[in-house]
């Protein structure tokens, strides 16, 4: 009958449903705009197609990402990200225990850096502490200088939020903020195990550097400050309203950093109360004998072989 007609196939379908095609089209549209506006074109094409999925659309993201190309919605991108670590120093330095883990829960490792921001006269710079676990950033810090203050500051800013137990790693780079005396002695203070990274090899701490980037190609680039203290309002918006409550990660299943949160809260409490993370020192046949142990984050042993 369709060919008898000229008309296709699809056409005749679409001319039984209750919607015309152009309405249609224009509500997915609005959508789409209003996602794309409200995340300030932070969203790529696959973040948007899951939000409008939690709204109870059904759309697949190849039309969404149609619709965005054709209304210039796509996500904004800009200068790749540089690392700047001084490294040469004669602080102690810790083995790499984070890639070692298998996580549990949060304040099992967290993960901390530092990048610059250019401002128009001048550069600043900011750290970060974020739990691994949860992506969450629980502790930042802002400043003119790279003093070791900067370091130590976002520390203890993730140490009021989060009161926790003893045994938590703290990863960072080789850095000597983080190297430093000062900084050391807030994480032995607090019962912390230190752990580095391995000089020159920014994978060592990913999770940290694609923070850093996400800071950087979602607001960084995109805005323009005006002093120290705009940029500061700005990043507290970015990190603790944005970033930590209504950004979804991919690497989350498309959740914010606080419902992963809640949600493995909930799972917890079916869980045995001495879950702890898992630490692996060695491949092969396991090893018997006397150990060492590190406290894991119910304050029960991790087995640490000796040499």
């Amino acid at each position: 009958m369709c060919d008898l007609a000229g008309v296709s196939r699809a056409g005749y379908y679409r001319s039984l449903g209750e919607v015309a095609p152009q309405e249609a089209d224009m509500a997915v549209q609005a959508a789409i705009q209003e996602v794309v506006l409200a995340h300030r074109r932070r969203y790529g094409y696959r973040r948007v197609t899951v939000e409008l999925h939690r709204r109870g659309m059904v759309i697949n993201h190849k039309r969404v990402l149609r619709i965005m190309r054709e209304d210039n919605l796509l996500a904004i991108r800009y200068r790749k990200f540089m690392v700047t670590t001084d490294s040469r120093h004669e602080c102690r330095v810790y083995v790499n225990l984070a890639s070692r883990m298998t996580l549990t829960g949060i304040n099992q490792l967290w993960v901390a850096d530092i990048t610059y921001i250019r401002l128009r006269t001048e550069f600043v710079y900011l750290a970060v502490v974020i739990d691994r676990y949860s992506r969450k950033t629980i502790g930042w810090s802002l400043d003119r200088t790279l003093a070791a203050r900067i370091a130590v500051t976002a520390l203890q800013r993730a140490i009021a939020v989060r009161q926790p137990p003893p045994g938590v790693v703290i990863h960072d780079d080789q850095g000597v903020q983080f190297a430093s005396s000062e900084f050391q002695e807030v994480v032995q203070s607090h019962q912390m195990i230190p752990s580095m990274s391995r000089p020159g090899n920014p994978y060592d701490n990913a999770f940290c550097e694609s923070f850093m980037k996400t800071l950087k190609q979602e607001e960084i680039y995109c805005n323009q400050y005006t002093d120290f203290e705009d940029l500061s309002a700005h990043l507290e918006e970015f990190i603790d309203q944005y970033y930590n409550r209504l950004r979804l990660h991919s690497a989350l299943g498309y959740r914010t950093p606080e419902e992963f949160e809640r949600a493995a809260a909930r799972s917890a409490v079916s869980m045995p109360t001495d879950a702890a993370a898992v630490v692996t020192y060695f491949k092969g046949p396991t090893l018997s004998g006397p150990a060492d142990s590190i406290v894991g984050n119910s304050g029960q042993g991790l087995p640490v072989p000796r040499p």
